[in-house]
């Protein structure tokens, strides 16, 4: 793995000499955070070592390295996903890069469905935890020290003192943020209403189809972690209408601007 990583980074460098502090991932209709990065340079994954193809709608598969005001960033246009069959290395392969390259916070956004009543479509959802309900791990198999240790603690995975700033930045851009749990399956069926009655049992607040292998393998290699859900749509059974993938990028170019506008406000104060 190691390897691989130096291999990646290499690719990068020959690129750009650009050292990010801040690694971020856009989810599904999000993309549109990347025109805030100042003159990108802009590398298509398919021409860096042991990055794979995103499929997914709403994700370009391009890494853009540049500045967000006067923070320099990695900013991920487009993740990997476990339903796209990518295998679970392969999906955080990039977030091992972007710590390799220098970043020390990683910031996850994704587009989420609704479990708890009280939120609705287009509300921004800072998270506090997360429930991994995937099945598998992206730690299993060797562990390479070098990287992280064998076990490393899951306590404070997003990181305390990053959620308070998001709070506080927030509330100053006259924000309304929720805060809860994130969990995540596998897709790519959405989930019936008997599984959303299980979840919001289990004590989650949102669901979608990513960003717990991330942040996982950020928590291991010891990247601080910001994550933010947009609420897409309510869950299924929430409310008395079928799910659709449109919906969920409708949503997202709606209320994308905000989460936006908060990321760039987040990367003043860093």
């Amino acid at each position: 793995m190691l390897e691989k990583i130096n291999a990646a980074v290499a690719a990068i460098r020959e690129k750009t000499p650009l050292i990010p502090k801040v690694g971020i991932v856009l989810g599904s209709g999000l993309g549109g955070l990347a025109e805030s990065v100042q003159d990108p340079c802009v590398i298509p994954y398919k021409e860096i070592p042991g990055f794979a193809p995103s499929t997914a709608p709403g994700h370009a598969g391009k890494l853009l390295l540049g500045k967000i005001g006067a923070v320099p960033v990695v900013c991920m246009q487009g993740r990997l996903h476990y339903y796209e069959g990518h295998r679970m290395e392969d999906i955080v392969f990039p977030i091992r890069v972007m710590k390799a390259l220098g970043a020390e916070t990683v910031i996850l956004t994704n587009a989420a469905g609704g479990v708890n009543t009280s939120y609705k479509a287009g509300d921004l959802m800072l998270l506090t935890d997360h429930i991994n309900y995937l099945g598998t791990n992206p730690l299993i198999g060797q562990n390479e020290e070098q990287i992280g240790p064998r076990f490393p603690d899951m306590t404070y995975v997003y990181t305390p003192a990053l959620r308070e700033l998001a709070l506080r930045t927030a509330k100053e851009c006259g924000l309304t943020l929720q805060q809860g749990v994130y969990l995540s399956t596998t897709g790519p069926s959405y989930e019936t209403p008997a599984e959303i009655r299980m979840f919001r049992t289990l004590g989650a607040d949102a669901v979608g189809m990513s960003t717990v292998p991330e942040a996982i393998a950020a928590a291991h290699c010891g990247l601080q972690v910001l994550g933010f859900s947009l609420i897409t749509n309510m869950g299924a059974g929430v409310v008395d209408q079928p799910l659709s993938g449109e919906e969920v990028i409708r949503t997202a170019d709606a209320r994308g601007h905000d989460l936006q506008h908060l990321i760039s406000a987040i990367l003043e104060k860093m």
